[in-house]
C-alpha cells in the first residue's frame, strides 16, 4: 500500500458496521461515472484512444505523482474523452475574446472518482462555453490515483469496486479532506497561484477567480475552499457533488450547487451542505432539478438539468463577477 492509499484508507467517521472514508467516496464517485448511463444516445463501453494533443496545457509545477508506475492513458465513453493515471498536473487555458473579456476566471475540475477525468464533457466543453461568456476558464487536469494500465484489468478493477460500494456518503470535514486529498489539493492550490501570477498577462482580476467542479471535482472544489488560506476562491460551484454537512469557515465564498432529484448517489443527502452555508449566513444558491441523473455536465439531454450552465452564469452576474472593468 503506497502513501496515497494509506491516506485514503483512514476513516473519516464510523457507522455501525461501516467505515466511511474518502476512499469510500472515491469508489462511490467512480461508480457514478461508470455505472450510470449519463446520456441515452451514446455508447457506454470504454475504448482505448490515442492521447490527444494538449499543446496549450501548462505544467503547474507540482511534480510527478509520488510512487507512480503507470503512465497517463485515455479512453472514450459516452461519446466523450477521458484521461486516467494522470501523473503530472496541468492547466489548460480557454481565454475569451479580448473585447468580450470580463476579467473573471474559473478553474474547472472534471470528475471521475479520482481515478479518471471526464476531460471533454466536464472540462473542455465547459471551459469553451465559459469563454464565450467572457470568462477566462482553466481546465485542471489533476493527478489521480493509479489504476491498471490494461483496459481489461481496469474494467475488472472497476467492477470489483462497484460490488463493494456502500450507499452512505461520508462527512466532508476540512481536516480529513486536507489529509486524504493532499495530492489533489496541492494541484488545485498551485493552479490558483499560477493564474494569479499571470493575471496581468491573461487580463484577469486576481480577486475574481473561482472554481467549478463536477462530482469528484466538486469534492475537490469544496476541499480547496474549506481547507486553508492558499487558494481563496472568490466563488465556488458544486455540480452533482457531495452535499453532506461541512464546517463553514468565516470567510467562505458564495456557493452555487446543482443536483438532479434522480441522482442515485447524492440526491438523498438531506441538503446538509446548503443548510450549513445558510446557517453560517453565507451566500448559497441551490438548483434541484427534477431529472438529469448523475454526470449530465454539458451533454445534450431532454431534461431541465441542462439549464445549470445558464443559471451559473446568471448567478455570477448577480454577484458582480462579470462586471467588465477597463
Amino acid at each position: 500500500m503506497n502513501l496515497i492509499e494509506k491516506r485514503l484508507a483512514k476513516p473519516l467517521f464510523e457507522l455501525p458496521g461501516v467505515k466511511c472514508n474518502v476512499l469510500n467516496l472515491v469508489v462511490l464517485l467512480t461508480v457514478c461515472l461508470f455505472a450510470v448511463p449519463v446520456t441515452g444516445q451514446a455508447d457506454d463501453s470504454m475504448t482505448v484512444i490515442t492521447t490527444p494533443e494538449q499543446t496549450d496545457a501548462i505544467d503547474i509545477g507540482t511534480g510527478p505523482l509520488p510512487g507512480a508506475k503507470v503512465q497517463e492513458a485515455w479512453h472514450s465513453q459516452y461519446g466523450s474523452r477521458f484521461a486516467r493515471n494522470v501523473t503530472l498536473a496541468t492547466l489548460t487555458p480557454f481565454l475569451p475574446e479580448p473585447a468580450n473579456a470580463s476579467g473573471a476566471a474559473v478553474i474547472v475540475a472534471p470528475g471521475g472518482g479520482f481515478r479518471t477525468l471526464s476531460m471533454e464533457n466536464e472540462g473542455w466543453n465547459v471551459a469553451r462555453a465559459l469563454a464565450r461568456q467572457g470568462i477566462a476558464a482553466f481546465v485542471l487536469k489533476y493527478r489521480l490515483n493509479q489504476t491498471p494500465s490494461e483496459m481489461a484489468a481496469f474494467k475488472r478493477a472497476m467492477d470489483e469496486m462497484f460490488s463493494n460500494t456502500g450507499h452512505k456518503a461520508p462527512q466532508l470535514e476540512p481536516e480529513q479532506m486536507r489529509a486524504q486529498l493532499a495530492v489533489q489539493l496541492e494541484d488545485s492550490n498551485a493552479a490558483f497561484a499560477l493564474i494569479r501570477r499571470r493575471a496581468a498577462e491573461w487580463k484577469i482580476d486576481p480577486d475574481r477567480i473561482g472554481m467549478l467542479g463536477f462530482s469528484a471535482g466538486a469534492m475537490l472544489t469544496m476541499a480547496t475552499a474549506l481547507t486553508g488560506d492558499e487558494a481563496k476562491p472568490a466563488f465556488i460551484a458544486n455540480i452533482y457533488g457531495p452535499i453532506t454537512t461541512v464546517t463553514v469557515p468565516a470567510d467562505a465564498p458564495p456557493l452555487f450547487v446543482a443536483l438532479a432529484a434522480d441522482d442515485p448517489f447524492f440526491a438523498s443527502s438531506q441538503f446538509s451542505l446548503i443548510e450549513s452555508w445558510q446557517a453560517a449566513r453565507k451566500p448559497v444558491e441551490f438548483h434541484f432539478y427534477e431529472q438529469g441523473g448523475h454526470g449530465f455536465g454539458m451533454y445534450p439531454k431532454q431534461t431541465t438539468s441542462t439549464g445549470w450552465f445558464n443559471a451559473f452564469v446568471s448567478w455570477l452576474t448577480m454577484h458582480g463577477m462579470l462586471k467588465r472593468t477597463e
